[in-house]
């Protein structure tokens, strides 16, 4: 079997920390192969050797990105090529994805090609499926579990809050997870100790005409903020009572304790439980009768993911603000969609119903189609495994700028810009498009929620066949967790290995009393105390909260950059210099056990 395996090279995550104005330290920092990507070299050097085949891995980069493929060859790959040339700088996720795919289709064809999951600087994940659907092929996000067959691939994926069992035909995208495999790791001398002649180098002018790199590129970045987060820093010591009346004194002092406040308290509401009836967000505006009277006003379309109701909630009220900024309407898209009645209470103008399928090509298919009939002034799309795969294959297919993982959008001379978190959410950059569709994908939990506006009849419904292609068969699926209900939390209480997990039920009455969802660092997953939903971090999700409560967490930046949004950290450690109190508003140094049953007796 011939196996493509791609690859890039990031700062090394271990090494990158946050100076005390809140910026991102990048100086002196070393370059290394993305962690997802180790897991896709190492499962295509095992899969050429058991097959009797090869393992060719690319990179597209500066010169210095040859590393990356000195240690993938150093771990047994056949061979590295390098796709450098001043052409491609400045290469947005699309043109980094058409060059790879010129690249594969001269180096191959191959019957199978693996990519990381995402990047971690970036996170996007859109690279894999833009690959897939530029090379005409299926494809399989976020795989932990992988088996070939004569006929194609069985394969467990990976989703945010779950997993999914599924058939896909060879040949096929498909990418990795952390969990997969051992990571391809190589020392310097190993990798330098490689054959020269084993990495070959492409240029522009060896791939065709482009357009590469910038001018290739349907996207482009304009200003860049930075997010200075400036935390107190309050280590406390002596006696632990004393340290936790301090502790509560101070986040009274500064109000960070407010959010506990609206929790949601036994005998209230369902809908209270669920946040439609937040006291604290603006409600969804209603129709603007200017607009829905054009026979031509700018559509934004948000793209509804199956039974993620509450994601589908923050796209459409943050549509309607968008549309309103150019007089247009808003329609919701996608299959099996919720009650229109209730589609139009949370924003919707219009509804179109994909009949037929829920596979991510399919609907990107759909997708696509509507799009070249209706061309819509923008689309929003949820940041799920399920939301990027979906737009990466619409935006490639259409030849659209695609922003992953927006955080905010505005209007800037009749265009949208979408704010993009830079490596370790110090730095916000706006990104602009200027394909004639503009998209974007959202993760969920970084837009407010707003109340649903009162609806008179509902909004018009149309539909769109969903063509079932039949390469990707979902053989089963379940969900382990609601990633929701830890991205939308007010207060999170986070916990690392320094907590067994046979004891998280002594955490219940903290919980409780700050109305707090539980999270966890990436170790105690890894070792299946919690399920993946509840990761915090680079490779898990990034929370918000008012309020942010650690216990047991060793502190690394990998995990507290997940946090990093967070109103307010407390930190509760055994360690006095443990890594995590730099990052602490307020730090209570002593037992876990001791410290948590003071705290609820001092909020209770």
């Amino acid at each position: 079997m011939r196996v493509a395996v791609l690859v890039k090279q990031v700062p090394r995550a271990e090494e990158m920390e946050l100076l005390p104005d809140g910026r991102l330290k990048r100086d002196g920092i070393e370059l290394e192969m993305n962690a997802y990507c180790r897991r896709a070299v190492s499962k295509g050097v095992e899969i050429a050797r058991d097959s009797g085949g090869t393992c060719t891995v690319f990179t597209l980069g500066p010169p210095v990105a040859e590393d990356s493929l000195r240690e993938a060859v150093a771990w047994g790959a056949d061979e590295g090529v390098l796709v450098t040339d001043a052409a491609f700088a400045g290469s947005d996720t699309l043109a980094t994805a058409m060059a790879l795919v010129a690249a594969l289709r001269r180096e191959g064809p191959f019957d199978l090609v693996l990519v990381g999951r995402n990047s971690i600087d970036a996170d996007t994940g859109q690279v894999g499926p833009e690959v897939a659907e530029l090379l005409g092929l299926a494809f399989a996000g976020g795989i932990k579990e992988l088996t070939l067959r004569a006929d194609g691939a069985e394969v467990r994926c990976e989703l945010d809050d779950g997993w999914r069992d599924v058939r896909v035909r060879l040949p096929a995208v498909l990418s990795t997870a952390e969990r997969l495999t051992e990571p391809c790791k190589v020392d310097p001398q190993g990798r330098a100790a490689v054959d020269v002649t084993r990495i070959r180098r492409l240029t522009a002018s060896d791939l065709g005409a482009g357009p590469w790199g910038a001018a290739g590129s349907p996207t482009s970045v304009g200003a860049v903020r930075t997010l200075d987060v400036a935390r107190h820093r309050v280590v406390l010591s002596g006696d632990v009572a004393g340290q936790v009346d301090k502790a509560v004194g101070l986040l009274r002092e500064w109000g960070a304790l407010d959010a506990v406040r609206h929790h949601h308290a036994p005998g209230s509401s369902d809908a209270e439980a669920d946040g439609s009836a937040e006291p604290d967000v603006d409600a969804v505006p209603g129709p603007d009768p200017v607009a829905l009277g054009a026979a031509t006003s700018p559509v934004v379309a948000v793209v509804i993911e199956p039974d993620r109701p509450r994601v589908a909630r923050e796209l459409l009220g943050e549509a309607v603000h968008i549309a309103r900024s150019v007089s247009g309407t808003v329609v919701a898209i996608g299959p099996e969609l919720p009650d229109t009645i209730e589609l139009g209470s949370w924003g919707a103008d219009g509804v179109v119903s994909v009949k037929g399928t829920a596979v991510e090509e399919d609907v990107a298919l759909a997708l696509t189609r509507w799009c070249q009939k209706t061309t819509p002034w923008a689309v929003l799309v949820p940041g799920t495994l399920w939301g990027r795969e979906v737009a990466a294959r619409t935006a490639a297919r259409l030849g659209a700028g695609l922003t992953g993982d927006a955080v905010g959008f505005g209007v800037e001379d009749g265009r949208l810009v979408a704010w993009k978190p830079a490596f370790g959410g110090s730095l916000v950059a706006a990104i602009t498009c200027r394909s004639e569709v503009q998209m974007a994908t959202v993760r969920p939990g970084v837009l407010s929620l707003r109340a649903p506006r009162p609806v008179g009849a509902a909004p018009r419904l149309d539909t769109v066949a969903g063509a079932t292609r039949g390469r990707v068969q979902v053989v089963d699926a379940g969900r382990d967790d609601e990633v929701e209900a830890l991205l939308a939390a007010r207060t999170v209480v986070a916990v690392g290995q320094g907590v067994p997990p046979d004891e998280y039920g002594d955490l219940e009455p903290l919980l409780k009393v700050l109305g707090a969802e539980l999270g966890a660092s990436r170790k105690v997953t890894d070792k299946g105390w919690l399920p993946r939903a509840r990761q915090i971090g680079i490779t898990g999700h990034s929370v918000a909260p008012a309020l942010y409560v650690a216990i047991g967490v060793s502190g690394k930046f990998n995990h507290i950059v997940g946090a990093r949004g967070a109103g307010t950290i407390v930190v509760i450690n055994n360690d006095p210099e443990a890594k995590i109190l730099d990052w602490a508003d307020v730090a209570i140094v002593g037992d876990w056990r001791e410290v948590v049953a003071l705290l609820v007796d001092a909020l209770g």
